[in-house]
């Protein structure tokens, strides 16, 4: 996309770094009532009137998160949004305001960096949050993007990691597996491309999986629904590097052991059918793919009845003792432990 020779290509230097930013921002405005003081001043001023404060940041760097072979930069913009504002859903919260850090080579034009943040907008609307800070910045090599989400819950609704009890139900939302088959699929078009650039890809059968990949959404209906089912997790966690290793980072800090029923994870029909033709293990991916953004939960059984017959929740496991162990009970009834191998940017990095 930014290599595009026909596109109007104007310097960043062009702008210096204040221009930049009158630019990118000029279509952002402060919407919500907590917002006091957004971009335009040293630092934004907010206002949540008693409540506690959630806050989390992500940085997503170019070559290890991303790859602008297929990321179209709207889509970089709108899930870079979505990887925070997760972890605020995570905490059964309301995200309300973000700050945005970009640092990008001289490679990239103004009008890369528009388009960027044009899916920075998007999201800002669709999820109801203000845009009120941030900075810009040059780096020697490629794109980076640190982005900061504000969030808000009364004390009584926050949900940690620590809560689950032996016997609580794990409860997982949506489906998994679907984004790393995206990534899958956009990886073999990548090589397909590289030995014949004039090569038109079909990709109507993987619409659903490109989407999960390219544009997730993050669970921003499961708080409300919760609350008027009147459940509230014991423990919950977002889903962004594998069911797996989210299970088990809630165990550890809840104590618990875990028995997790390989039949009841949640895979959508495409998911199975694309890992078949991959030849690859459909659970594997559920486990260990990553960037689901769903959101992963314990309740107490006696909140069985209320989520039973609910279609954005499936019941997948329970929780143990932590004596007990972390096990998967396969479709055979076999009960092997759990492993994490999930997606490690650290790893990546050393393999670079």
């Amino acid at each position: 996309m930014i290599e595009d020779s026909q596109q109007s290509r104007t310097k960043l230097s062009e702008l210096g770094e204040f221009g930049l930013i009158d630019l990118l921002t000029k279509n952002l405005d402060s919407k919500l009532p907590s917002t006091i003081k957004g971009i335009g001043d040293d630092a934004a001023v907010l206002n949540f009137e008693g409540k506690q404060t959630i806050l989390t940041t992500d940085l997503l760097v170019e070559g290890v998160h991303f790859d602008l072979a297929y990321m179209p930069l709207r889509h970089l913009g709108y899930k870079a949004v979505m990887v925070n504002l997760s972890d605020v859903y995570a905490m059964n919260g309301v995200a309300t305001q973000i700050t945005v850090g970009i640092a990008c080579s001289n490679r990239f034009p103004v009008e890369a960096l528009e388009e960027l943040y044009s899916g920075i907008e998007l999201a800002a609307k669709l999820y109801d949050i203000d845009v009120v800070g941030g900075d810009t910045t040059s780096s020697t090599k490629g794109l980076l993007i640190s982005i900061t989400a504000i969030g808000v819950a009364d004390k009584e609704d926050v949900v940690y990691r620590n809560g689950a009890k032996p016997n609580d139900l794990l409860v997982v939302t949506g489906d998994l597996g679907a984004a790393y088959m995206g990534l899958q699929i956009l990886e073999r078009e990548k090589e397909v491309f590289k030995v014949n650039p004039n090569s038109q890809p079909d990709l109507d059968a993987y619409t659903y999986l490109i989407e999960r990949q390219l544009k997730p959404e993050a669970r921003k209906d499961i708080s409300g629904l919760l609350k008027s089912l009147e459940v509230k997790p014991t423990s919950m966690i977002d889903i962004s590097d594998g069911l797996s290793s989210e299970i088990m980072h809630l165990c550890k800090n809840s104590k618990t052991g875990v028995n997790l029923f390989e039949d009841k994870i949640p895979l959508d029909p495409t998911v199975i059918s694309v890992c078949e033709e991959f030849e690859i293990d459909s659970t594997t991916i559920a486990l260990s793919g990553g960037e689901d953004y769903e959101l992963l939960f314990t309740v107490s059984q006696t909140d069985f009845e209320k989520i039973k017959a609910n279609p954005n929740f499936s019941i997948i496991g329970h929780m143990t003792e932590e004596n007990e162990g972390m096990h998967l009970i396969t479709r055979d009834n076999t009960k092997i432990p759990l492993i994490a191998k999930g997606w490690n940017a650290m790893e990546k990095d050393a393999e670079d």
